[in-house]
């Protein structure tokens, strides 16, 4: 089992964070992984877990500190709260910074809006070696996809009623504009599909093959 650890950001600032790792961690590539609007619950704990087992030493930056959500109102309140350039700029590039210590390659992964978060490391950020969101984007004005230059992994929920697929399509033409390297899944699911806890819209086969595909593209892309 993980622990709770500290980081150092690139302000100085101390910084909470979930570590979990696999069994040889010298040689592990790193993961850091975005939370849900929920915060860091047993949910999002037990999928970095499941992330470690795979092979990977994977930090959750609490970017709450501390603070989880049991209600969706909770939960949208928490995440309004939020500084989003802090949580990119800093958290999620000091926990790269830690997890890059071994000399290994470190990508991130984020859902809901730790996904909108993945796409603003993608983009602004040069920690990282690969990127997944799963069905979360920033706002337009937050940048330009098409400035991505590491390969990038998306999973979209058809029947999104927080992040609509309209604006997925747009976001994967600006990619293909560009000549990003990236692949775009889309499931016949609702907003969350692989969270068993969250919203009521889990779809057990679209997230085990999102799983699937997820695991396999770290291993791609964050290997040697």
């Amino acid at each position: 089992m993980g622990s709770m650890i500290e980081f150092t950001r690139p302000d100085g600032a101390k910084a909470p964070g979930y570590l979990a790792e696999p069994s040889d961690p010298k040689s592990a590539p790193g993961v850091v992984m975005l939370e849900e609007w929920w915060g860091v619950n047993d949910q999002i704990i037990s999928t970095a877990e499941r992330m470690a087992a795979a092979g990977f030493r994977v930090l959750i930056p609490d970017l709450y500190r501390g603070r989880v959500a049991a209600t969706g109102d909770e939960a949208n309140h928490l995440m309004q709260g939020l500084d989003f350039t802090d949580a990119a700029m800093q958290d999620a590039r000091g926990a790269a910074q830690y997890l890059a210590a071994n000399g290994k390659k470190v990508g991130v992964i984020g859902f809901c809006m730790g996904g909108a978060l993945t796409l603003l490391c993608a983009m602004h950020l040069t920690e990282f070696s690969a990127a997944i969101p799963f069905y979360g984007f920033p706002p337009e004005e937050a940048g330009d996809p098409g400035s991505i230059k590491i390969p990038l992994q998306g999973h979209w929920a058809l029947h999104d009623e927080f992040f609509p697929i309209a604006r997925v399509d747009a976001i994967e033409a600006r990619l293909s504009e560009k000549h990003v390297p990236y692949e775009f899944h889309r499931y016949d699911a609702g907003h969350a599909f692989s969270n068993p806890g969250g919203i009521g819209n889990f779809n057990e086969a679209a997230a085990e093959l999102a799983w699937k595909r997820s695991i396999d593209f770290f291993h791609r892309t964050l290997a040697g």
